[in-house]
C-alpha cells in the first residue's frame, strides 16, 4: 500500500524523493508508518514498474538530485487501487497482540507498560496539536483544491484514533490500579 501512496503523491506533481519523504511526515504519517529507507526502495519499485520516471537535475555545490514523475502507467495503477473492491477492515495491531498476553507479567509491570502506552499517545496527540498536518499549505498546490477535504477528512480519523486509543489505555491502566490496590487492602497487614 505504500506503493500507491508515494503514486498518490506523485499523481499531485513531480517531486524528490525527499519532498516525497517530507509530504509523506507532513500528511500520511498520521494514519500510515513508513521509514525513509522504504519510501526510497519503494521509489525504485514504482519506477522499475513503469509508473514513475525520475531525470537527475545537476546541482552546483550540493548533490545532483533525481525527480520523479508518475507515469500514465501509475495513474491507471493509482485509480485501478482506488476503485479496488477488497478493502478490508484491517485488525493487525500489535499493541493489542502484546496486551492480550500481558497476563505473563505482574500487574505492577503491567501498569507501567500502560503508562508507557499512554505517555506515547499523549506525546503523539500533543505534536499532532502543535503542528497539525499542513493540509493548507499542500493544497495551495493542489490543481483541484478539492483533494485537501479528504485529506483533512484523514487527518480528523488520526486525531480521533489517537484520543480513542488513549481512552483505551487510560481504562486499561486504572482498572489494573484497581485490582492492585484491590488486592492490596485485602492483603494481611504484619
Amino acid at each position: 500500500m505504500l506503493k500507491h501512496g508515494i503514486l498518490g503523491l506523485l499523481n499531485y506533481g513531480s517531486m524528490t524523493g525527499y519532498e516525497i519523504n517530507k509530504a509523506f511526515k507532513d500528511s500520511l504519517c498520521y494514519f500510515w508508518n513508513a521509514q525513509t529507507s522504504q519510501i526510497y526502495r519503494e521509489l525504485q519499485t514504482i519506477k522499475k514498474n513503469g509508473w514513475a520516471t525520475d531525470e537527475v537535475v545537476e546541482q552546483v555545490g550540493k548533490p545532483d538530485k533525481k525527480i520523479f514523475t508518475i507515469t500514465e502507467s501509475g495513474r491507471e495503477e493509482l485509480n485501478r487501487w482506488l476503485v479496488e473492491d477488497n478493502t478490508e477492515f484491517i485488525t493487525r495491531i500489535p499493541i493489542l497482540m502484546k496486551t492480550f498476553f500481558r497476563g505473563e507479567r505482574s500487574i505492577d509491570e503491567n501498569i507501567e507498560y500502560f503508562t508507557r502506552l499512554s505517555d506515547m499517545g499523549t506525546d503523539f496527540l500533543t505534536q499532532f496539536q502543535n503542528e497539525p498536518p499542513k493540509v493548507e499549505d499542500y493544497a495551495k498546490n493542489l490543481k483541484d483544491p478539492m483533494n485537501a477535504i479528504y485529506w483533512k477528512m484523514t487527518v480528523d480519523f488520526g486525531e480521533m484514533y489517537i484520543r480513542m486509543y488513549l481512552d483505551w489505555v487510560g481504562k486499561c491502566k486504572k482498572e489494573l490500579e484497581d485490582i492492585r490496590d484491590g488486592i492490596n487492602k485485602k492483603a494481611p497487614e504484619r
